[in-house]
């Protein structure tokens, strides 16, 4: 591959005031003096426009030829994680002496198997953020490799994926010269394979000089991005990367990181997720799934922006290994757990980072994943909990590969100690199908897809199946539920409706004590008829008490005594809007002639009062602004005094529960 060499001795005079084993993952003092004037002195590759023909962002979950790390700083660390990795691909280290790195690896019990050493020059350690993106012309042609400009004065860094390319023989296309200069970071952005991307606004502020439509248009030429989701950044994240707080998983899964009511950015990735949840549904037009995992405190119980930003989401999928940070704390088990629980078959690892946390960064942050060269790609909407036990069940996959697709097969059964059953998939629509025939309630049963292409490979959907493998029950008929709700700060007395849709999350409780927790569902307010629908798939015939939970307003449970919900399949209503009385203790509030549940709740620890009052006040004194802003009560885009108006109101009032 040609190579043209940019301002070499720029760069190099700019690299020797940067030392690559001191450099944390954020920008340092020094750095933000050489970042006011710097322009990048790349070496560029020979491409600088678009990919050709339109492509296609792998997700991380996808199978992986290996990842890519560069040998400095924590190497404890990234032993362990090439010990892991090689299990499952090539590990390509970045590094300046391929000796050393042999040495220290043996030192450890680490075999050298797997392992390609790049020799090239670098400042950091965090090639997540500077590391080549892999994408697939149309859905999984030929491997392309994509590179941003880098947000760090960190020249060698920046120049990593031209050294990587070269080594690998594969394309790279750049967006580094006008007009598609695009300054990002690979920690901040997430892919579901399908042609969403979501960061945060970080890469609007760090591309100011361009228009987000600019922006979006970059992605879409060079990703394959046809929808750019971008949150709002967090007050104590300090290098506003998602990878620290959140991760997809699947396509229509996001595991996100849980912090105590009101604790840190607790209360900013609550409203994000519900800006997600409100607004975008999953490429197969269904709610995203929420699967959550606690933000640990530090050993002192200590929280941001008092402790380090730990994390778990921070984690990296290789093939079947999923590699996930801990730090020997009491909720690292609880942490894997989740994991386990939400990636079956998948080797899920933890290595201790409390040595680099400190740093802003762990697993994620240090590695990044290169696709293989011919993927067979299955793109299929997992099948969810039905009623039905008289009709089939019909799987469909859209399945690609480069050399073409000779077959494809469904494998079923509903008990794991037998095996599955096959089902040969017949292609109709560019879509292969196939159906289980229908299983009795009760039923839980596990499936998987397994393509061939015509080249000879096998690939299964999941990744890890037959071990893993998607699941989906057959219940007795589920309790559907309509609710009628208005967030007090929301509805409109003029108009008669709320002033946007918004997200509730819903519980069903034993209506006696201790009011257990029976099942939870998440809806969306219509913000013209004030409804939203719930299907409660593992509560059975009962009485129960409904309990609200809407991010900016106090937890609100339906009247004294709970009411009768029958799990018949048939819609059943309530209408907390109609009477304060539908509430336990009253606990709504009369606007115009609607019942609405009591706003002001910010940081949601069940009373508003002065804590409250005071995050409105510091986001209005910084004209904080946003969609789905916590402090925005009254839905207008700001934290205004009409919001300090409705809190104080409020205050004083709490959450009644039985």
């Amino acid at each position: 591959m040609k190579i043209l060499i940019a301002l070499i001795i720029s760069l190099l005079m700019i690299s020797h005031v940067i030392h690559a084993q001191e450099l944390p993952h954020y920008m340092t003092e020094e750095e933000s003096r050489i970042w006011e004037n710097y322009s990048p002195p790349f070496i560029t590759s020979e491409f600088t426009t678009p990919p050709p023909t339109p492509v296609r962002t792998m997700a991380e979950w996808e199978e992986v030829q290996g990842i890519i790390i560069t040998w400095t700083s924590y190497t404890s660390i990234l032993r362990q994680i090439v010990d892991y990795a090689q299990d499952e691909g090539v590990v390509y280290i970045v590094c300046t002496d391929s000796n050393t790195v042999r040495t220290y690896l043996t030192s450890g019990g680490v075999p050298l198997v797997n392992l390609k050493f790049i020799l090239t020059s670098f400042n950091s350690v965090w090639c997540r953020d500077y590391g080549p993106w892999a994408v697939y012309s149309g859905v999984a042609d030929s491997l392309k490799l994509i590179d941003w400009v880098y947000n760090r004065p960190r020249p060698l860094d920046d120049n990593v994926s031209v050294g990587f390319s070269n080594f690998v023989n594969t394309p790279l296309y750049q967006s580094t010269v006008s007009p598609n200069n695009l300054t990002a970071t690979g920690g901040n952005f997430m892919v579901d394979g399908h042609g969403t991307g979501f960061s945060s606004k970080l890469i609007l502020n760090e591309n100011s000089g361009k228009t987000e439509a600019q922006i979006n248009n970059i992605m879409s030429q060079f990703m394959g991005i046809s929808r750019y989701i971008k949150m709002d950044n967090l007050p104590y994240d300090q290098i506003h990367h998602i990878d620290m707080h959140m991760k997809l998983i699947d396509e229509e899964t996001l595991l996100v990181g849980e912090y105590p009511s009101g604790v840190a950015d607790g209360p900013q990735i609550e409203a994000n997720l519900q800006y997600i949840l409100n607004n975008f549904l999953t490429c197969f037009g269904r709610q995203y799934k929420v699967v959550r995992i606690p933000m640990p405190p530090n050993t002192s119980g200590q929280y941001p922006p008092t402790a380090n930003y730990y994390t778990y989401t921070n984690s990296v999928f290789v093939n079947k290994t999923i590699i996930v940070p801990i730090y020997g704390l009491s909720k690292d088990t609880t942490a894997l757990r989740i994991y386990r629980e939400a990636l079956p078959g998948y080797r899920v690892v933890g290595i201790n980072c409390n040595g680099m946390i400190s740093a802003l960064g762990a697993i994620h942050c240090i590695t990044k994943e290169i696709g293989v060269q011919e993927p067979v790609f299955i793109s299929h909407a997992k099948l969810l909990n039905t009623s039905n036990t008289v009709s089939p069940y019909e799987v469909k996959a859209f399945v690609k590969s480069k050399s073409g697709v000779a077959g494809v097969s469904l494998y079923w059964r509903t008990d794991t100690t037998q095996a599955y059953s096959q089902i040969v998939m017949t292609l109709s629509q560019d879509t292969f199908r196939a159906s289980i025939p229908p299983q009795a309630s009760g039923a839980d049963v596990c499936y998987y897809v397994s393509a061939t292409s015509v080249s000879g490979k096998t690939i299964n959907k999941p990744l890890t199946a037959p071990s893993g493998y998607l699941k989906f029950h057959v219940n007795n008929p589920v309790i559907h539920l309509s609710l009628k709700i208005a967030p007090e700060g929301l509805y409109n007395v003029n108009t008669g409706y709320l002033e946007r849709r918004d997200t509730v999350t819903v519980y069903l409780r034993d209506a006696s004590a201790p009011y257990i927790l029976r099942d939870s569902a998440i809806g969306v307010i219509d913000s013209a008829t004030m409804t939203c629908q719930f299907n409660f798939v593992h509560a059975s015939t009962g009485k129960y008490y409904i309990v609200l939970n809407h991010f900016q307003s106090l937890e609100t449970w339906s009247k004294a005594g709970g009411d009768s919900l029958r799990a018949n399949g048939l819609m059943q209503t309530y209408d907390f809007t109609s009477s304060v009385s539908q509430a336990y203790g009253n606990n709504l509030k009369l606007k115009g002639t609607k019942s609405c549940l009591i706003s002001g709740d910010v940081n949601q620890d069940g009373i508003v009062d002065g804590s409250d009052l005071l995050e409105i006040d510091n986001d209005l004194y910084n004209y904080v602004t946003g969609r789905y802003l916590r402090t925005d009560l009254n839905g207008d885009g700001y934290a205004d005094a009409g919001d300090m108006v409705i809190a104080d109101n409020n205050a004083g009032a709490q959450s009644l529960v039985p």
